[in-house]
């Protein structure tokens, strides 16, 4: 029987991929399968661009587990919907911490396991190949270990317990496989072996492909940073903290063009710009961040009823042309956090105001009726609005406060990658004595201090909600709307229908099964 693999992957891989072929003797795209697939190049060129294509299709996914039930998005205090009078319908079980089988909020792992497979499929056909030069196979190899060790870490926070798989099979469908979940120690053996088959195959090659939005060294080396703090936090105290630290610095040392974007809205305004260590790529008429039209903005009449403080001019539908629905707003509160001269908060979020004219004739004044994300801003298309952002996954800035998170929990100080990403955010404004750390109350705490200004640099990058859950378990009580009494929330319900078709899954512990 033949086996045939992922139609997706090698279509996405031929349109994207800019290379040709003289090779008159491929099959043709209807009858690609494993026998005649992985004879040229090309063939493996197409293919690592596929399976990037299908880690596109992740980012809403990433978005949802990496901040949705933390603390940035909700409604105003005694509303139900949102300020524009949209519904959030269902959205709001998020923050609310109401999930279960029927309602998951992420269904079937993410979707994750369906590039698992292809990444499962490119490691054995790359190190089966003779075709490939070493340079090409080992960058290849790289990616598909780093990339495969990313995912497995996104299910570990997320659910814990997972199913493992590393064979390389045609067709996988977690939801219809009977295979039992391994246990989280053994899914993080996995990732911390994939991590070092990613850098040992990468070797000395820092490069970066494709502006950035190809998997690299680099991006394998944020995701041991990552790793391994999530373990010094849990036990792993300072022998982990080193190893995040040596990989961080490994970064520094090697890829000297990474640095900080002047301004922090030209970090989202550009590709590949210096400060981007992977993004995802986004195009005008390829491929967008489209799930911010779905729950992220408000449509533009609706918007078109509000004010603009800081243009002191009404939203209208021309410009504020957002065209979408508004089921997750941020809350205000999360506005109010900011100093505002932090360059941070505008570049980031739009307040939407009501006028007061209760004070009339004296004075009109405006008052904040609700916010939303606007960090991508994207770019206007025949009088409509595309999100083509490019989506970052790693930056220069993270380096930065995961590295000065390392020097805490090695009782170093931090205070020059703080500085560093407070100074470029307040800009011309910035002012030591007041902004700087270790100047600020918060700074007293300098685990608190982190996650602050953590969060203040990366809301909508989904990382608030691992954060929290990095720094333990009391940072998620406090800041969050999951109490201690129900911990079982710190980890996510597997969905009904996966459960049903793999009869050998059970249920996260706490959620009720059927």
């Amino acid at each position: 029987m033949k086996k045939y693999i992922y139609i997706f992957t090698f279509i996405t891989g031929l349109l994207f991929h800019p290379a040709c072929t003289d090779d008159l003797n491929l099959a043709p795209i209807s009858s690609i399968s494993d026998a005649n697939y992985w004879l040229t190049p090309d063939q493996f060129d197409a293919f690592v661009v596929g399976v990037h294509a299908r880690f596109r299709t992740h980012i809403a996914a990433f978005q949802t587990l990496g901040e949705m039930r933390a603390d940035i998005f909700g409604t105003e205090p005694g509303n139900t919907g949102t300020f524009t009078g949209e519904a959030t319908q269902g959205v709001e079980r998020l923050w609310q911490q109401n999930l279960n089988l029927d309602n998951p909020g992420v269904s079937n792992f993410g979707g994750f396991y369906s590039n698992i497979g292809q990444l499962n499929l490119l490691i054995s056909k790359a190190n089966e190949t003779k075709i490939l030069t070493a340079a090409n196979k080992n960058y290849y190899l790289g990616i598909a270990y780093g990339m495969r060790a990313f995912y497995y870490f996104h299910m570990l926070r997320s659910w814990g317990n997972v199913i493992l798989q590393t064979d390389p099979v045609s067709t996988f469908d977690i939801s219809n496989l009977a295979k039992a979940a391994s246990p989280a120690a053994d899914v993080m053996n996995l990732i911390k072996a994939d991590l070092e088959q990613s850098l040992n195959s990468f070797g000395t090659d820092y490069s970066f492909k494709n502006t950035k939005s190809f998997w690299s060294k680099a991006a394998t080396l944020m995701l041991k940073a990552e790793v391994f703090l999530w373990n010094a936090h849990r036990g792993g105290g300072t022998s982990d903290a080193n190893v995040a630290k040596t990989a961080l610095t490994d970064i520094q040392s090697n890829i000297t063009s990474l640095a900080l974007q002047p301004s922090y809205a030209s970090v989202f305004s550009s590709k590949g710009n210096n400060e981007i260590i992977f993004a995802v790529r986004h195009v005008l008429n390829e491929a967008s961040i489209s799930f911010i039209a779905s729950s992220f903005v408000p449509q533009s009449g609706l918007i078109a009823n509000f004010y603009d403080s800081i243009g002191n001019r009404k939203f209208n539908v021309t410009t504020d042309n957002w065209g979408g629905l508004l089921r997750a707003p941020v809350k205000s509160s999360t506005f109010r956090i900011y100093d505002p001269l932090d360059t941070r908060r505008n570049s980031t979020i739009t307040a939407a105001y009501s006028l007061d004219i209760t004070k009339r004739p004296t004075a009109d004044t405006f008052k904040i009726a609700g916010c939303f994300v606007s960090k991508y801003q994207g770019e206007q298309n025949a009088g409509a609005r595309a999100y083509t952002n490019d989506y970052p996954i790693y930056r220069y800035a993270d380096l930065l406060l995961l590295l000065a998170e390392a020097k805490v929990l090695l009782g170093e100080n931090p205070a020059t990658e703080i500085n560093l990403v407070r100074a470029r955010a307040f800009g011309s404004k910035y002012i030591t004595a007041t902004h700087g750390y270790p100047n600020q109350a918060i700074d007293a705490n300098p685990k608190d201090a982190l996650l602050k200004e953590r969060l203040l640099e990366f809301i909508f990058e989904g990382k608030r909600w691992y954060d929290l859950r990095r720094f333990g378990d009391a940072y998620v009580f406090a800041n969050t709307t999951v109490v201690a009494l129900e911990a079982y929330k710190l980890l996510w319900p597997v969905d009904r229908n996966t459960l049903t078709n793999n009869r050998l899954l059970t249920q996260t512990p706490g959620y009720p099964i059927f």
